[in-house]
């Protein structure tokens, strides 16, 4: 639909699981083999429909004890538009393994929803706070709160951290959306730049100020949470990231950038990127102290690497 000519290379980069799913005969791919956890918990109650965490937790996890855990939450791509949680079972599954407690949200898109960008950015704030409001119970540290996902689902990560427009009126404002750290899989950081370039006028639908509102790059500040950063060298998303990352290094943040040579948008969808960039992201915790020890994940034999900018 000619609202989304914004953003035309977020593209649904859907997981081997939901691939499966959907009937087509696939490799499952698991970044594990330890027998995590599942549960669906409804965080949301919304006009178009109900949202779900889906929870992968550690195996055998003591959940409601002393022993608080961080938590990711996973935002899967497909530009607004379509896709599912499924996308980051992959991941979810590993770092719950490695006893993090990880969920991959639903969010309201066009295709099932019928919504705009702004309706996906809300929710992803409710799905913060919903972690944060609820972590004594689920025996997550509050303080330790990652928000993680890819292409879209990236860009809904960093608006949690930065973007203060499009609360939920059914939120709870006293708990904050804001994570405490943020892992980011190829995301569009420059909305209204992207916007202005692509749009054509008399757009029904997202507005310039809508894009201009959903733009992290224009809400950095000294207290933005660290961040990483996974980009195929041929995205020319990351241009927006770019421009992010000198931003925060002005700021004296956090911000790293790997890149894989010679891909494109949603490289780390398949393999071996997917674990080798699971594995970096592994690193990336720890090094906060989220993680301990190294990671347990083995990369493929001859698995190519990532570059450091």
């Amino acid at each position: 639909m000619k609202q989304f000519l914004i953003l035309p290379l977020l593209c649904v980069f859907t997981s081997s699981l939901h691939a499966q799913k959907a009937g087509k005969q696939k490799k499952l791919i698991h970044l594990t083999d330890a027998a995590v956890i599942t549960k669906d918990i409804v965080f949301k109650e919304t006009s178009e429909g109900e949202l779900k965490l889906h929870f992968f937790m550690p195996p055998k996890a003591d959940v409601g004890t002393a022993v608080q855990k961080p938590c990711v939450v996973f935002f899967f791509g497909g530009g607004w538009k379509s896709g599912s949680y499924l996308q980051f079972v992959p991941q979810a599954e590993y770092l719950a393994s490695r006893g993090i407690v990880a969920a991959s949200a639903d969010y309201r898109i066009l295709s099932i929803h019928k919504t705009l960008p702004d309706k996906a950015v809300e929710d992803a704030k409710s799905a913060i706070r919903w972690v944060r409001g609820h972590a004594d119970e689920l025996g997550i540290d509050p303080n330790k709160i990652i928000a993680a996902g890819g292409s879209a689902g990236g860009h809904l990560a960093a608006c949690t951290a930065l973007v203060s427009a499009y609360d939920a009126a059914t939120d709870n404002k006293n708990v904050s959306s804001k994570p405490n750290a943020m892992v980011l899989f190829n995301p569009a950081m420059n909305i209204a730049t992207l916007f202005k370039e692509r749009a054509t006028s008399g757009t029904p639908g997202i507005t310039l100020e809508m894009a201009e509102a959903i733009t992290p790059n224009t809400f950095l500040s000294k207290d933005t949470p660290p961040a990483i950063f996974f980009f195929g060298s041929e995205d020319k998303l990351k241009l927006g990231a770019d421009e992010y990352r000198q931003k925060a290094l002005a700021l004296g943040l956090r911000a790293e950038m790997w890149v894989a040579a010679g891909q494109g948008h949603g490289f780390f969808n398949k393999e071996p990127w997917l674990q080798v960039t699971a594995r970096q992201m592994d690193v990336f915790l720890t090094s906060l102290g989220y993680l301990g020890g190294e990671p347990t994940l083995k990369l493929p034999a001859e698995a190519p690497a990532l570059k450091k900018e």
